[in-house]
C-alpha cells in the first residue's frame, strides 16, 4: 500500500514540469529523427541511382541479363530475411505505430529502426512502387519510443514521445512540418490534446530544420502556379472530388484483396513475396520506367505536360497495379507518394479531357493535378486536414487552400457514403488478426491521462461528485482555457475542460481506447 501511494505521489510530482519536459524531449527526438530520416533519404537516392546505372549496364550488355535477374532474386531474399527477423518492419509502418499507441503491439524499437532503414532502402532501390514517408514515420516513432525506454519515462509520456517521433518522421520526409504535426494529431494519435500538440510541433520543426539544412529550403515540388482556378469552374472540383472518392475506395479494397491474395499463395514463403514485384520492377524498368519508385519524378513530368491521354491512362493503370503488387507483398515502404502520384494522374487525365472538349483552358490542368493529390489522399487515408496541409507544403503554395478544401471534402464525403474504412485502420485490423498481441499492463504502476470534455458528453454540466467515475480514477486537475482549477466535489464540469486524472495503468488502456473511438460517454460507464 505504501509503495502504491509513493508511486502515485511521484507521478503527480512529475506532472508539474510535464509540459516543459515534453517540449524539450520533442526537440531532442526531432533532431535525432531528422538526422536519421535525412540519412534514409540520402541512402534512397544513392540506391535508386545505382539501380538506374544497373539497368543502363544491362541495356548496353545483354549478356549480363542472367546475372541481373539473379541479383534481383538475391535482393528479394535479403529483404525477406530482414522481414523474417523483424516482422514489424513490413509494409508502411504507420499501422504498427497506431497499434503501439493503442497498446495492442510491442516492438523492439532498435531492431525496427535498423530493419526499416535497410529494408526500405533495398525495396525502393529495387524500384518498387513505394514511398519513403511510411518508413520515415515508423523510424521517427521508434526513436521516440526508444527515448522513452532509455530514460524510463512513464507509459503516457512514452506515447507522447512516440507521437512526436512520428510527426518528426513525416516532416523530415517531405519538408512539411505542419503536415507532420497534423498527421500525428489527426491520424496517428486521433487526439488534439495540447499535451500532444506541444511536443509534436517541437519535434516536427526540429526535424524539418535538419532536413532543410541538408536538402535545401525548396519544397519537395517547387511548382509555379501562374493562374488560379476560376470560381465559375469550381463545379469541376466537386465532380472530380467524387471521382477521386470512388477511386480511393477502389484503392483501399484492391489493396486489402491483394494482401489476401499474397497470403493465399503457397508457391514461395510469405516473407519472400517481395521477389514477385521486384521481378516485375526489373522488367518495367526497361518498358515503362515512369512507374518505378515512389513517383516524385513522374509528378514533375506531369506538370511539364506533353503526355497524351492514352499514355496517361496506361501509366495510371500500370502505376496502380504495380503499387498494389509492391505494397501487398509486405515490402518495407509506404503508400503516401504512390497514392499522390495516382491522384495526380487522375487529375491530369480529367483536365486533359475537359480541355480537349473546350470546357476548360489547358493552363488550369496544373491546378487539377495538384488538387487531385489532396483529394485522393483524403479519400484513402480519411485525414482531410493533413491532406490539405501536406499538398500545400509540398508544392510551396497556400494559394490553393479554397479549391483544395472543396475537392478534399467532396472526396471524403464520397468515400464515407460508400462505407469505406480508412486504409490504415483496415491495415491495422489485418495485422492484429494475424498477431493478436497485447501489451501486458504493470498493475502496480500509476499513470496520468488527460481527457477533453466534449460538447454533449454525459458528464458535461455535472459536478465532480455527481459523476460515476471508473474504479481507481482520481481527478487531480481541470484546465479551463488558461486557468488551472483544483478540483473539488462541487466543481462543475464544462464542455472544453481538460480533466487530468490519476489512474492505474491497467485502466488507462480501456479509458483511452474509448476516447479514441470518440464515444459520447467519454469516461463514464463506457470506460468501465
Amino acid at each position: 500500500m505504501t509503495d502504491k501511494r509513493e508511486n502515485a505521489c511521484n507521478t503527480l510530482r512529475h506532472w508539474h514540469n510535464f509540459r516543459l519536459q515534453l517540449l524539450m524531449e520533442g526537440v531532442a527526438i526531432g533532431l535525432i529523427s531528422g538526422a536519421v530520416v535525412v540519412a534514409y533519404r540520402f541512402s534512397l537516392e544513392k540506391a535508386m541511382h545505382m539501380a538506374s546505372y544497373m539497368r543502363r549496364l544491362v541495356q548496353e550488355n545483354p549478356g549480363v541479363v542472367p546475372l541481373y535477374l539473379g541479383g534481383i532474386v538475391l535482393l528479394g531474399v535479403l529483404i525477406g530475411w530482414i522481414v523474417r527477423l523483424e516482422p514489424m518492419v513490413k509494409g508502411s509502418g504507420i499501422p504498427q505505430v497506431e497499434g503501439i499507441l493503442l497498446r495492442n503491439m510491442k516492438i523492439d524499437w532498435f531492431r525496427v529502426i535498423l530493419g526499416k532503414f535497410i529494408g526500405g532502402v533495398l525495396a525502393l532501390g529495387g524500384g518498387l512502387s513505394l514511398g519513403r514517408e511510411g518508413p520515415s514515420v515508423q523510424i521517427g516513432a521508434s526513436i521516440g519510443q526508444g527515448f522513452g525506454k532509455i530514460f524510463k519515462r512513464m507509459k503516457l509520456e512514452e506515447k507522447y514521445l512516440v507521437t512526436s517521433g512520428a510527426s518528426a518522421g513525416l516532416a523530415a520526409a517531405f519538408n512539411a512540418p505542419l503536415a507532420g504535426v497534423m498527421f500525428a494529431l489527426e491520424e496517428v494519435h486521433k487526439n488534439f490534446s495540447p499535451l500532444i500538440l506541444l511536443p509534436a510541433m517541437a519535434a516536427s520543426v526540429a526535424a524539418d530544420f535538419v532536413s532543410r539544412k541538408f536538402f535545401g529550403q525548396q519544397p519537395v515540388f517547387d511548382f509555379r502556379i501562374i493562374e488560379l482556378f476560376p470560381l465559375d469552374h469550381y463545379f469541376h472540383l466537386i465532380f472530380l472530388g467524387v471521382i477521386l472518392g470512388i477511386f480511393g475506395v477502389l484503392f483501399n479494397k484492391v489493396m486489402i484483396k491483394t494482401q489476401h491474395a499474397y497470403a493465399r499463395q503457397n508457391i514461395i514463403k510469405s516473407e519472400f513475396n517481395v521477389i514477385i514485384p521486384l521481378i516485375f520492377a526489373g522488367t518495367a524498368g526497361f518498358l515503362m520506367p515512369q512507374i518505378l519508385g515512389g513517383g516524385h519524378g513522374l509528378i514533375v513530368s506531369l506538370m511539364e505536360g506533353g503526355l497524351t491521354i492514352k499514355m496517361l491512362f496506361a501509366i495510371l493503370i500500370c502505376k496502380f497495379a504495380f503499387t498494389m503488387l509492391s505494397y501487398g507483398s509486405g515490402a518495407p515502404g509506404g503508400i503516401f507518394l504512390p497514392l499522390l502520384v495516382i491522384g495526380a494522374l487522375t487529375g491530369d487525365i480529367y483536365g486533359n479531357v475537359m480541355a480537349q472538349m473546350g470546357i476548360i483552358e489547358t493552363g488550369y490542368i496544373k491546378n487539377l493535378i495538384i488538387l487531385s493529390m489532396a483529394g485522393y489522399f483524403t479519400a484513402i487515408v480519411r485525414a482531410p486536414i493533413t491532406g490539405i496541409i501536406l499538398v500545400s507544403e509540398m508544392t510551396g503554395s497556400f494559394r490553393l487552400l479554397l479549391p483544395v478544401t472543396i475537392i478534399a471534402i467532396a472526396a471524403h464525403v464520397t468515400a464515407d457514403l460508400m462505407g469505406s474504412e480508412p486504409i490504415y485502420e483496415s491495415l491495422l485490423d489485418g495485422i492484429l488478426q494475424k498477431n493478436p498481441e497485447k501489451v501486458e499492463p504493470e498493475s502496480d504502476k500509476k499513470t496520468i491521462i488527460q481527457v477533453i470534455v466534449c460538447l454533449g458528453s454525459n458528464i458535461e454540466g455535472k459536478r465532480i461528485k455527481e459523476v460515476n467515475w471508473p474504479a481507481n480514477f482520481l481527478v487531480v486537475g481541470i484546465k479551463r482555457g488558461m486557468s488551472e482549477i483544483i478540483p473539488e466535489g462541487d466543481t462543475q464540469i464544462l464542455a472544453g475542460d481538460y480533466i487530468t486524472a490519476l489512474v492505474d495503468e491497467e485502466n488507462a488502456e480501456e479509458i483511452e481506447r474509448k476516447l479514441i473511438q470518440n464515444t459520447r460517454n467519454a469516461i463514464v460507464n463506457e470506460a468501465r
